[in-house]
């Protein structure tokens, strides 16, 4: 994350990744037998099948089709509360790398890859595309990410996806910071499309430990509210409210057989690609 530039950031990440893992276990673009024909000057000798050679002493080329991938929609919470920092890092930081990383092995799988930014302003969307130049646009958008605000409004969720024919995989980033329970509204709406969903839930470390060096007044990123406590007293109740707050999450989310996961934001990536992995794979069959 030391590096700015998310297209390179996120090259190297994956790189990285894809070097630490049985590279077996990793799918591209599946290929399945259609048909054969004869040799004819100029085609890829790799595909010639020797086998048909060894039988027949004539040359045949093995013709397949690609099977269709499938297309990934990266969702961003770019409300307010995504501003919330731990360090040199806010948690749109975090998602914004997570997001890159998560597009550019997408796209190296040979899958559509679309991007979708939710705020109170309304829904940024760019519709899943299966390009170089559309991967380069979707890390621009990316980068120009600014939270503000609070979540977006139900109103807008039926902009989300009109027009989509078959079964996707919706990544969601985001704290699941919501008042009235705005964002289970959206996750209900997307449950009817049938698609498989992911939430990865950014929590930074000083949020889960209330270790916020002296400070004793917080502010609320969407609200402006403003709450003074003494942490040496708050922390215990504070932890334990957290853990009900996060368990009560998993059980919702598992309850409408969403893949729910929570990340922070000194956790390394990897987790998080296999998890993409594990869905896309689960997807496809």
């Amino acid at each position: 994350m030391a590096i700015k530039d998310l297209s390179l950031s996120a090259k190297m990440t994956i790189d990285g990744f894809m070097n630490g893992i049985n590279k077996s276990t990793v799918k591209g673009p599946g290929l399945e037998f259609s048909q054969y024909r004869s040799y004819q000057p100029g085609d890829d000798l790799r595909s010639l099948d020797w086998k048909m050679f060894a039988r027949s002493d004539r040359y045949y080329i093995r013709e397949s089709e690609v099977e269709t991938n499938i297309a990934v929609r990266i969702l961003i919470d770019a409300s307010a509360s995504m501003n919330h920092n731990d360090g040199d890092f806010t948690k749109i930081d975090y998602a914004k790398y997570l997001g890159a990383s998560l597009a550019y092995l997408a796209n190296l799988q040979g899958d559509a890859i679309g991007l979708y930014v939710l705020k109170n302003s309304g829904i940024f969307s760019m519709t899943p595309r299966q390009d170089y130049q559309h991967l380069a646009r979707l890390f621009y958008q990316l980068e120009q990410i600014h939270p503000d605000g609070t979540f977006t409004k139900p109103i807008h969720y039926k902009e989300l996806f009109a027009g989509a024919q078959k079964r996707e995989l919706l990544i969601f980033v985001t704290d699941l910071y919501q008042k009235d329970d705005e964002i289970i509204k959206l996750l209900d709406t997307l449950n009817t499309l049938r698609h498989e969903i992911v939430v990865f839930h950014i929590l930074s470390r000083n949020e889960l430990d209330l270790d916020f060096k002296g400070y004793t007044n917080f502010e609320d990123l969407e609200t402006g509210e403003t709450i003074q406590i003494d942490q040496s007293k708050a922390r215990k109740d504070y932890q334990h409210k957290l853990n009900a707050y996060l368990e009560n999450t998993r059980i919702q989310l598992l309850d409408r057989r969403i893949f729910y996961r929570t990340i922070t934001t000194d956790e390394a990536l990897d987790q998080a690609l296999r998890d993409f992995l594990k869905q896309r794979s689960k997807l496809r069959i």
